[in-house]
């Protein structure tokens, strides 16, 4: 069996490796993504059943279902299987007297019974995760957002895949699918039915099978700003406005970015812990080591030429010249890019655009 989408914290449990006599009276499985969040409840669910006949042993109660209800439900003995497993949708809905009502089944659960509460309708009450942690396991199958983790992710999901891609071909699903995750397995599942069950595949066999580019993450373009990658900043740029993000929105993510880099820019932090208490960041460190690391990259000169240029796209973007939003934040990407030094052989692509003289409105 697969394991469970995402990478949980020490205190959480996964479906994987969970056996008949390592069956918990509870889970929470929560996660940003419908598709992940699906598969990781599947997965859970076929862990907790094995071979039982599911229509007997799950109950999934996907509608508004009253608390007396899951509460019965979890209370009713298991009929010709050994164990029941009672699934709840969007248990963020759950607050006040309704979720005190299933934290307190959970002090004394049905030993027969396991609960899966699913993410989804809010946030979920602290006092029902803390109940579900007190007796069972949470599943985090979050999409992985950047850095190692996603790599992992990406290589678990790979190896324990019904088909074997090649180095480059899984670079290049990764890629293509940006942060549309939830896809990954639909489609490691259709090149299975297309070339059969353990098929080794290459860039050609797995290219007609992509379909259309999923969106990026905002970090994505300025990562490619920050190495100096135009042609690659200006996709990434594009693949934001595909997937609907608004300009202005867009404009707010560069604008955060170099406003850590100006804040770091000539204040002496000594290293990443230092840049991340000016930052005022919490928990990982990594965003203040990528400011910093630009800071120092860049200097003074071209970061207060930084804050110009996004001072200028944000009059543009209201109006202030005659320009598509697209091309001021082209322009402004591709300039931004070329701030700094740039990665050699990297930064190819059409950048006409940023040498342009806007006509002012009148």
């Amino acid at each position: 069996m697969s394991p469970a989408p995402g990478r949980p914290a020490p205190d959480q449990g996964t479906a994987a490796g969970t056996t008949a006599d390592d069956q918990a009276p509870a889970y929470l499985v929560r996660g940003d993504d419908p598709a992940l969040l699906g598969r990781a409840v599947s997965d859970l669910v076929r862990a907790l059943v094995g071979e039982e006949a599911s229509a007997l042993a799950v109950e999934d109660l996907r509608d508004d279902v009253e608390v007396g209800t899951i509460i019965e439900a979890c209370l009713t003995p298991p009929f010709l299987v050994e164990r029941r497993v009672v699934v709840v949708r969007d248990a963020g809905r759950f607050r006040g007297d309704d979720a005190a009502r299933l934290a307190a089944y959970l002090e004394d659960p049905l030993a027969t019974t396991s609960l899966v509460l699913v993410g989804g309708g809010g946030q979920i009450s602290t006092s029902l995760s803390a109940a579900v942690r007190s007796v069972g396991r949470v599943v985090d199958a979050s999409r992985p957002r950047e850095g190692r983790a996603r790599k992992q992710w990406v290589v678990d999901r790979l190896r324990d895949g019904p088909v074997r891609l090649d180095g480059a071909a899984g670079a290049l699903v990764e890629e293509h699918l940006g942060e549309d995750l939830g896809r990954f397995d639909a489609l490691l599942e259709l090149l299975a039915a297309s070339y059969g069950q353990g098929a080794r595949l290459g860039v050609e066999e797995v290219e007609p099978f992509l379909g259309e580019a999923g969106g990026t993450a905002p970090w994505d373009l300025t990562d490619a700003i920050d190495r100096g990658e135009t042609a690659a900043a200006l996709e990434n740029l594009h693949r934001l406005l595909g997937a609907g993000r608004h300009p202005l929105v867009i404009l707010a993510s560069l604008h955060n970015h170099y406003t850590r880099i100006l804040r770091l820019e000539g204040a002496g932090a000594a290293d990443e812990k230092a840049a991340a208490a000016m930052l005022g960041i919490t928990g990982s460190t990594f965003p203040a080591r990528k400011a910093l690391s630009q800071a120092r990259r860049l200097g003074h000169d071209p970061v207060a030429r930084a804050v110009t240029l996004l001072a200028d796209a944000d009059l543009a973007l209201k109006g202030s010249i005659e320009w598509p939003e697209a091309l001021v934040l082209e322009v402004l990407v591709a300039r931004l890019s070329r701030l700094g030094p740039r990665s050699s052989g990297k930064s190819s692509g059409s950048v006409a655009a940023a040498s342009r003289s806007p006509r002012r409105s009148r």
